[in-house]
Order: structure tokens, then sequence, then C-alpha cells
């Protein structure tokens, strides 16, 4: 199976399917031809980086990096540079990333930055990455003070999505990509919403086809966005539904203890919680996004010790501010997102104080 990506000067494929890792025809000729660095993680490299070998060599340059969103830093970046310059790699070098979002949002940023921009090929193997942070080229590193908040935009040139890798994703990191897909129905599909009220249980046990249908779908909505606003001067910022909350909460954990997923979760049962006190949508539809999101095992709640101000505080640092003004994406009605930064103060505390009660 294959989805297109089609923006102004880049057009690339996402190949979806099983055994396509060691798929040499896949890959670019550059990489084909030897000369190609591969970033990964010490969890992913036994398990997948010899498939990488056997299509492009054994004798790829790697670097392993430890495993955690923590690590998505400025000083492992400096670390994959200073490697890359050691070695005198080319601009004609190919950076293929093998691993989940942080892997890849690194190695695209290293992609993006060495020689002022190089090739990159991106082979997902988390369903989070699969179906949102592999397609699209968005990179970045964290900062304390901020998730994303040092990056850049640089387009893959392929992404491999090999349905191989989820066999051995933990049950844990599995549910916090089904915080992606169940977005897709939110934002824009409701009968994808509906389709996933009734299929959730088979999602779960990842049935072949519906997991197929799931990724295939959540990659055609991320791609059809993509291609209208490559670098999210509007409809592309609706993706960030429940983000803006949930990356307040990995802020304030330190980007510990909570998957990404896991804290989006929570932040679009909170989006939906606001947009319901501002009378958008109905208590009905704000109990449907909650009850969908505890079927998929994902947390519905804020974690203990965050206080509202506290929350409040974080969400000001997040990168979708304008004017002094946080933007939320929120609910005309479930299907239907928008991005405003015209809503109530004091109701947003009040949603806050909701869900921040300890």
């Amino acid at each position: 199976m294959r989805v297109d990506v089609d923006i102004p000067g880049k057009h690339y494929p996402i190949h979806l399917g099983r055994n396509l890792i060691a798929n040499a025809q896949l890959y670019p000729e550059g990489a084909r031809n030897g000369r190609a660095f591969v970033i990964t993680n010490d969890t992913v490299a036994p398990l997948y980086l010899n498939q990488v070998q056997a299509a492009l060599g054994d004798q790829l340059p790697v670097h392993v990096m430890p495993d955690g969103e923590r690590f998505k830093s400025m000083e492992q970046l400096s670390a994959v540079l200073d490697k890359m310059l050691a070695l005198k790699l080319g601009r004609d070098t190919t950076i293929i990333a093998l691993g989940g979002g942080v892997v890849g949002d690194l190695a695209g940023f290293a992609a993006a930055v060495y020689q002022r921009g190089i090739p990159l090929v991106q082979i997902p193997t988390t369903l989070l990455s699969q179906v949102d942070s592999s397609v699209g080229g968005k990179t970045a590193v964290n900062h304390p003070l901020g998730k994303n908040m040092i990056g850049a935009f640089h387009q893959p040139d392929c992404v491999l999505t090999d349905l191989n890798t989820l066999d051995t994703l933990p049950a844990r990191e599995f549910k916090a990509g089904v915080a992606e897909v169940i977005k897709y129905g939110l934002l824009g599909d409701i009968d994808f919403f509906t389709w996933l009220e009734s299929h959730m249980e088979a999602l779960l046990a990842r049935d072949g086809e519906t997991l197929s249908h799931a990724i295939a779908t959540s990659c055609r909505h991320k791609a059809q966005v993509v291609s209208a606003d490559e670098k999210e001067k509007g409809q592309r910022a609706l993706l960030n539904l429940g983000h803006t909350f949930g990356h307040a909460i990995e802020a304030h954990l330190e980007y510990r203890d909570w998957l990404h997923g896991e804290a989006v979760a929570t932040g679009m049962c909170m989006a939906a919680e606001l947009s319901q006190r501002h009378g958008w949508i109905s208590r009905a539809d704000c109990q449907r996004v909650d009850a969908l999101i505890s079927k998929a095992g994902l947390p519905t709640a804020v974690p203990s010790g965050l206080s509202a101000e506290r929350m409040r505080a974080l969400m000001q640092g997040d990168k979708k501010t304008a004017a002094g003004r946080v933007r939320l994406v929120l609910f005309r009605a479930l299907g239907d997102a928008l991005l405003s930064a015209d809503y109530d103060d004091a109701l947003l505390m009040q949603t806050l104080q909701h869900y921040c009660r300890d």
C-alpha cells in the first residue's frame, strides 16, 4: 500500500506493509550505493538494525542513542553531528531514522541542519510515529522550557512503515499511538471516529486488516493536511489537537513517566471539556470522547501534583502562542475542529481546575 505526500517542490511516498525494511529497492539510490548514516536507539537497534544492513550493507555507520523522550535534546543532537563530522560524511549522505518519534524528530533535525540539509528516510517503528511524526517534515528537539521548541521543517525522501515493527511494540507504547489515530477522527472525519468506536477492541488486538485501515486512513489525513499547509500557517495547526494541554503535562513531568500519546489523550479530553463549557458541543459529545479514550486504555485525567495555575503557566510557553495569547484546538462539533484564541479565560481556568484537583 502506498500513500503519497505532495507539497510544493517535494513529492514522496509512504510505503505501508510488511517486510519493507530489508527491501533495498524502497530506499533512495544514494542510500543503496552506501552513502547513508543510520540513527537509531538502544531498544530498536537489536530488533531491526540488521534488516537495514541487509538492504544497504553491514558497513553503514550507525549512531545508537539512548531510548526515551528526555534524550530528544540538544546534547544528543550535538553527539550525532559530532559523529557525522568526524566521519567526514558528505552532503550526499542519506540519514536513515530507525525508531519512534524521538529518533525520527532528532534524526530529521540533524538532516535539516547538517551542511544545510541532506536527504532523509524515516522508518517509524511505533504506531505513534507511523501515523504522525514520520509524516510531514516536522523535526525538533526539546528544551527545558518547552517541547519541540528548537527545530526545522525538513521533509523525508520516503517513509517506510513496516507493520512488522508493531509486533514487538509494548502494549503501552501501542496504546499511546492509538491516541493520535483517534485525533484524526475528531479533527475532520466523524465516520472514522465512529468506526474506531466499533473497532477499538480489534485495533488493540492488532488485527492486521483493522491495523492497516487505521494507519492508512491516518496517513491519508496527515498527507492531505501537510500538502495544503506544509509550514503550519493555518490548517496544519489543527493537528495539534490535545497537544497544548498535553505538552504542559509532559513539561511538568520533565518528559518522564508519561508517554507523549498518553499526554495528548488527556489533552483531547480537556479540549472537549472546554468546548462543552463554551456550549459548542454537548455533554454527551464530551462523554463520547472520554469513553473512546478510556476504551483505548489511555488516561483521561492529569497526573497528581499539577495545579491549574502551574498548567496555565506551562501552556503559555507553547509555540502556538501568538500576540501573548495561547491558541487552542477546540471543537465546533466532533469531527469539526478549529484553532482559536477566542475562548473565555474564565472557562479555561474552570476546565483546568476541574482536571487539576490535587
